[in-house]
């Protein structure tokens, strides 16, 4: 059996109706990465970055899989399939996948804001995370989301799993966010390589990438064909 890696961006979101970080009119617009997404901010204002991240969290909830997602989830009965997510929602979960390897954390989780971050990560109830919830040594919980200026404690795990990449898919992903962004070259001895983006063309990608220039879900259909994987 094939291993797919699928390396996946807020662009396989987005048609489920989850804006990304750099589209217009959405929440991300009315603020300033500095108040909302940084360890500072937390330390200034830790009810804004909360309120901020329980409606996010909300439009998650409310959105649902799209067909992208659920290709991704079915292909598992051709292949041995292993994601690595940019993206902070839990739609691939949604969708049936069993091997999702969050690099950014999941929204729907919280962790502790004090000492010993990573040691354990607790489940939200509903949408709402309140500045009453804490951890069991009695620090305010946060959100489960690797912030800007924060180390990607989840990286060193997803360099083993691009290692194992028999075909690598890269999906709704610019590259331009480091380190996560340096990941596809773990996957060099890939034996196919896909970029799937509505301007997949202009982005910086080693030749040797098949070049998908589509939305998500078209450019599933387009690979699953491609392969076989027809599920």
């Amino acid at each position: 059996m094939k291993t797919v890696v699928v390396f996946s961006g807020a662009g396989m979101s987005a048609e489920s109706g989850i804006d990304t970080f750099r589209d217009g009119g959405g929440l991300w617009e009315q603020h300033r990465v500095e108040d909302i997404a940084t360890p500072d901010a937390w330390n200034r204002n830790p009810d804004l970055v909360t309120r901020f991240y329980n409606e996010r969290r909300k439009i998650i909830i409310g959105a649902n899989p799209n067909k992208a997602h659920h290709d991704i989830a079915n292909m598992e009965h051709l292949a041995n399939v292993h994601i690595v997510t940019q993206n902070i929602d839990d739609l691939h979960e949604r969708a049936g996948s069993t091997s999702v390897h969050h690099l950014h954390g999941n929204i729907r989780y919280s962790k502790s804001s004090g000492p010993n971050q990573e040691k354990e990560f607790f489940q939200i109830d509903g949408a709402e995370l309140g500045a009453a919830d804490l951890c069991p040594d009695g620090y305010r919980l946060r959100p489960h989301v690797v912030w800007f200026g924060e180390n990607v404690p989840a990286y060193e795990s997803a360099v083993l799993i691009l290692n194992e990449a028999d075909i690598l898919i890269v999906v709704g992903t610019s590259l331009q966010v480091h380190p996560a962004a340096g990941l596809i070259q773990f996957a060099s001895e890939a034996e196919q390589k896909f970029i799937v983006d509505p301007n997949a063309d202009s982005l910086a990608v080693p030749n040797d990438f098949i070049r998908v220039n589509k939305v998500a879900s078209e450019g599933f259909a387009f690979i699953l064909d491609k392969l076989k994987f027809i599920p």
